[in-house]
């Protein structure tokens, strides 16, 4: 494919027709987005006649709404809506498959009949999804009453995944939309169209149900339901509702037709007849009722055997278009010549820069200045390396991922690092003063012999130092303070021998440490019997016995 055939609507590529109808075309285009991703879709453009009638802008418009409502794998979804240089674009998922009216064309030339359990895989899907129209609802959960009214051949594609998927709500009618019919005007495919239709009579999910009957008529039998040289002869055949039974058309063919085909067609008499009654209330009342009923009655394909018959059958139309789409993905072409700049503004001009106007800010670089429509910082897009971006060192390098980089490891990076060495000294900070706590918390629960109190539980007995330790320099001590009654002290502590924990003895006495007892209880002076009494480290006063004799 050429590049000159190549055209970019906003953020897509837009490449060469694959369908055609009265309204539209339908075109091969490629999602082109940033760092390298992308994605095939079909695109809708409206015929450029059409594009500046308001009538059907409304309907083109109509159509991607309600489909944006439906959401079921036997439907194909809408994805995005464009309006550019005067033109309307519906973007479609593409499904790589097949029309049943081309499918059914190809048949007829083979001399072939379609498989019985494929129709019933193939039909049951079609309304299936078309029940998942009908029961659509808006936003506020209202149902939005949709009714395809153009259920044809062309408006059904099979995948080749064995999917059949309903297409093209452009004439659906639906509650709220802005396009309404005008008053005498018929919308859809006259063959289609149930009688209360034509009459003009509204329209219900039973017209979509008849529509179908007739679809399944014409693939049992290999030809059309109602003919005519014009459009009058095909109203009056609908109007006269003389239908035959598709079993016997089919029988009369000149194809022949096994024994098990024939059977399943016989089955399938008494629904399609009931689908075609010429009565709304006398067809099923849902499309998902007539489902099951084929289902039943046919036990349908697996989707891989429906997948299988696709590609065996159009197998050309399918290989060319596959080789198309192959050469559109590998082609070079969409990014080069200002394409991808052009889609990467599309998408910088949608996206919020404020990460950026932070980093800005934060660096002290004065106003913050507009979004830029271009690539940024390192030639990277904007909305990919705005935030956050070294401030120095080479270009990032943007993952297929889509994630952000962060930048080389060990470098500065501006307000991060600034408050990531704020937080680091804050945790230093915190878990000092926890510490701290824990050393106080443990040194206050020590007994409290260490300070001339009674140890609450027994405690050895710590010896002195070596006598033949030089002896300290003794200095005065400040009084002690104790709840207790005090202890007369004789002499000064010496500083330089440890002080050992004081435990009181069943006696009386004292044990301590070497040297002179510091700021315990001492022994009674020379004169033994001027004070005959002494108080023990308990502060209980007790009489000296040799004292006892003259008090």
């Amino acid at each position: 494919m050429s590049e000159a055939k190549v055209r970019v609507v906003g953020r897509y590529a837009l490449y060469g027709a694959i369908a055609a109808g009265g309204m539209a075309t339908v075109h091969l285009g490629r999602l082109l987005g940033p760092v390298g991703f992308s994605r095939t879709v079909a695109i809708k453009r409206l015929h450029a006649q059409f594009a500046s009638d308001p009538e059907f802008v409304s309907m083109f418009l109509d159509e991607a709404r309600l489909a944006a409502r439906i959401r079921h794998p036997n439907v194909v979804p809408t994805l995005d809506v464009v309006a550019t240089e005067g033109e309307l674009f519906l973007v479609m998922d593409y499904v790589p498959g097949e029309s049943i009216a081309r499918l059914s064309r190809v048949l007829r030339e083979r001399q072939q009949t379609l498989p019985v359990r494929i129709l019933s895989s193939t039909i049951a899907g079609v309304l299936h999804g078309l029940h998942a129209a009908h029961e659509a609802k808006d936003e506020r959960g209202h149902p939005l009453g949709i009714v395809h009214r153009d259920v044809s051949p062309q408006n059904v594609l099979v995948g080749t995944d064995g999917v059949p998927r309903v297409l093209d709500f452009g004439v659906a009618k639906a509650a709220g939309r802005v396009q309404t019919t005008r008053e005498g005007q018929i919308k859809g495919k006259l063959s289609y169209m149930p009688p209360e239709q034509l009459r003009g009579a509204a329209v219900s999910r039973q017209t979509d149900i008849y529509a179908v009957g007739v679809m399944l008529w014409e693939l049992v039998t290999g030809q059309r339901l109602f003919t005519g040289d014009h459009e009058g002869a095909i109203v009056a055949k609908v109007l006269e509702g003389r239908i035959e039974r598709p079993s016997s058309v089919a029988a009369r063919a000149r194809r022949p037709l096994d024994a098990e085909t024939r059977r399943g067609f016989e089955a399938l008499d008494a629904t399609i007849l009931r689908a075609l009654s010429m009565q709304p209330e006398a067809r099923f009342a849902t499309a998902r009722e007539m489902a099951i009923e084929i289902e039943r009655t046919c036990p349908p394909a697996t989707a891989s055997e429906c997948g299988d018959w696709v590609e065996v059958v159009a197998r050309d139309v399918l290989s060319s278009r596959a080789a198309l789409v192959a050469e559109i993905e590998s082609s070079a072409s969409m990014t080069v010549g200002g394409h991808e700049s052009h889609v990467m503004s599309v998408l910088n001009a949608r996206t919020s820069l404020a990460s950026s106007s932070q980093l800005d800010a934060t660096r002290g670089a004065g106003p913050v200045p507009p979004p830029s429509l271009g690539p940024t910082r390192h030639g990277v897009p904007a909305p990919y390396a705005s935030y956050p971006a070294p401030l120095d060192g080479p270009p990032v390098t943007q993952p297929s991922s889509i994630s952000v980089s962060t930048g080389s490891m060990g470098r500065a990076h501006g307000p991060d690092s600034r408050r990531g060495l704020v937080v680091a000294v804050i945790g230093v900070m915190l878990c000092a003063s926890v510490l701290a706590s824990l050393l106080v918390y443990q040194s206050s629960r020590r007994p409290a012999a260490a300070t001339l109190g009674e140890p609450s539980e027994p405690t050895a007995t710590v010896s002195a130092p070596p006598v033949s330790a030089p002896p300290p320099i003794l200095q005065p001590t400040a009084p002690l303070t104790i709840d207790a009654p005090l202890v007369e002290v004789d002499d000064v502590v010496d500083a330089g021998a440890a002080v050992a924990p004081v435990k009181a003895t069943t006696g009386g006495k004292i044990k301590g440490g070497g040297g002179k007892a510091a700021t315990t209880a001492t022994a009674p002076p020379v004169d033994e019997c001027a004070t005959p009494y002494w108080y023990d480290s308990a502060g209980v006063k007790k009489y000296k016995p040799q004292c006892l004799g003259g008090k």
